[in-house]
């Protein structure tokens, strides 16, 4: 399986770090938010990876050049303006293949990857499917949650509502039909969840959407203490 991660936002509300280096090369720890990705996609056996790139991107293949330091293969979609999440994955197609692919946001942090076999096999059992998202508990900035998981399956139902964690399994369907350009991927995700495509399981690890300054401290001291 290949991954993509996100890395073409500009990071608006992590400035001025991000006026210098694109959002995923911010760093907690001592270590690009972006590295800690990589390391973990080659520990669970993942060897290709995609990542998108608009504002300041040329500083990201400099920085992780061909993937080889971690035995991966990286492969750039540089996009002139940011095309938001759906447009940046539409661009990238050519890329991923025609398979289900590991999709993350490269502004986010994860303790450990969620369980990608027990994903992929649901996908395998219902072919109607278009993605596997996993949702973790609600963070102070989005307290009243984005989905609600009714029997696996991914819904707007308006009690007991997760976060999208940033991290789903999509099957390139899902984009084929969406005319290329700058596109978000809510409508689409909010679209085939009405058509019960999209599927989903919480996910307990600790996770941190790395947003604003004080959030990058809070991981920073996170890393730091455990």
């Amino acid at each position: 399986m290949k991954a993509m991660i996100l890395a073409a936002g500009r990071g608006e509300r992590l400035r001025p770090l991000t006026d210098k280096v694109p959002k995923p090369l911010v760093k907690a720890a001592g270590k690009s938010l972006i590295v800690y990705h990589l390391e973990k996609l080659a520990k669970v056996g993942i060897k290709e990876v995609v990542i998108n790139h608009a504002w300041l991107g040329h500083k990201l293949p400099e920085a992780l050049g061909d993937g080889s330091r971690w035995g991966l293969s990286i492969q750039y979609s540089a996009e002139e303006k940011a095309l938001e999440t759906a447009g940046g994955i539409k661009q990238a197609l050519a890329l991923l293949g025609d398979k289900p692919f590991l999709l993350i946001n490269g502004d986010i942090y994860i303790d450990e990857l969620p369980d990608l076999e027990q994903a992929k096999s649901v996908m395998r059992a219902n072919s109607e499917l278009d993605a596997f998202l996993w949702l973790v508990d609600n963070p102070k900035h989005n307290p009243q949650g984005d989905f609600a998981i009714i029997d696996q399956q991914v819904s707007e139902s308006e009690s007991n509502k997760f976060t999208y964690s940033g991290m789903g399994i999509y099957h390139p369907k899902m984009f084929t039909e969406l005319a290329p350009g700058k596109s978000a991927l809510g409508p689409l995700l909010r679209q085939k969840i009405s058509l019960d495509k999209i599927a989903g399981s919480y996910s307990g690890s600790y996770w941190c959407d790395v947003g604003t300054v004080e959030r990058l401290a809070q991981l920073t001291h996170y890393i730091e203490n455990h």
